[in-house]
């Protein structure tokens, strides 16, 4: 596998240099649109609807549309903000790994270590192992900022995405407002209909059957010589780290100055009762 980001994993003042592996990939056949008729590739034209002409990708900007008006950002603008110079991966608290809904979880990539030695790596994946808990990250990639939950895989570090909370959907279905009366003896037949499909997960067990009858009829076509030549109807395609030093020492002063902060911090004055407005 080819490494697609490399920078740092903090938690305190311990520093984990790491490379970031994409942890999945995509097992269906990848078609393209052709013209029926001769096989031709059919392509699409970037082209600009003010002069019409088709514009290359390097004088391609963003944009955010504000009702009437429009706001171009260059390169230059996302550049310039301080997130994307970011090669850190921030740890910023651990949690229990039952607090995670399912629903926030997205893509999944491998942390694997960056340095000669991988003794902070091995430390973090067995504190994790150790206490339950998973770690919430925060970093940046592909001019994003993401939100994270590092957690442990076999003897891998695995870094699984997050929707942020305002990326999820409220669920409120009017048909839902009324609860049916379900019988003991209902609840009864649906715990047996359970037991009788109980079983083991076990993922290499289930397949794509779309995609392998796909590619059935692909290798069907290709044997029966019913395919054209690529290049006549396509035509060419134009287009480590630092090791961690005295690592106890990073760990003890870290575990210090959060006791600090945490006696330094104000103590919260109880809220006043709020007045009543009046009717």
């Amino acid at each position: 596998m080819r490494s697609i980001w490399k920078g740092s994993l903090s938690f305190g003042l311990v520093n984990v240099p790491v490379k970031l592996y994409s942890a999945t990939e995509d097992h269906d056949v990848s078609l393209h649109q052709v013209h029926d008729e001769d096989g031709g590739r059919i392509r699409y034209q970037r082209k600009c609807e003010v002069c019409g002409k088709v514009v290359d990708y390097e004088h391609i900007a963003k944009a955010y549309v504000d009702g009437e008006e429009t706001v171009i950002l260059t390169d230059d603008d996302i550049a310039a903000l301080p997130v994307e110079r970011s090669k850190d991966i921030d740890v910023v608290e651990f949690v229990p790994n039952d607090q995670i809904d399912p629903i926030m979880f997205e893509k999944a990539y491998y942390l694997a270590p960056d340095s000669k030695s991988n003794k902070a790596y091995v430390l973090l994946r067995r504190t994790l192992e150790d206490s339950d808990r998973t770690a919430i990250v925060q970093f940046a990639l592909r001019q994003k900022t993401r939100l994270a939950a590092l957690r442990v895989r076999d003897d891998v570090l695995v870094l699984q995405t997050l929707l942020w909370e305002d990326e999820v959907r409220e669920a409120r279905f009017p048909e839902l407002d009324e609860t049916p009366r379900i019988s003991a003896d209902e609840l009864k037949m649906g715990r047996q209909l359970v037991e009788s499909f109980a079983s083991d997960f076990t993922p290499e067990k289930f397949t794509d059957e779309y995609q392998e009858q796909l590619k059935t009829l692909i290798e069907a076509k290709l044997e029966q010589g019913d395919a054209l030549d690529t290049e006549a109807t396509f035509g060419r395609e134009t287009e480590g780290g630092g090791e961690v030093l005295d690592l106890m020492e990073a760990l003890r002063r870290s575990v210090e100055s959060k006791r600090s902060d945490a006696d330094e911090a104000p103590k919260k004055k109880p809220a006043a009762a709020k007045k009543k407005k009046a009717g």
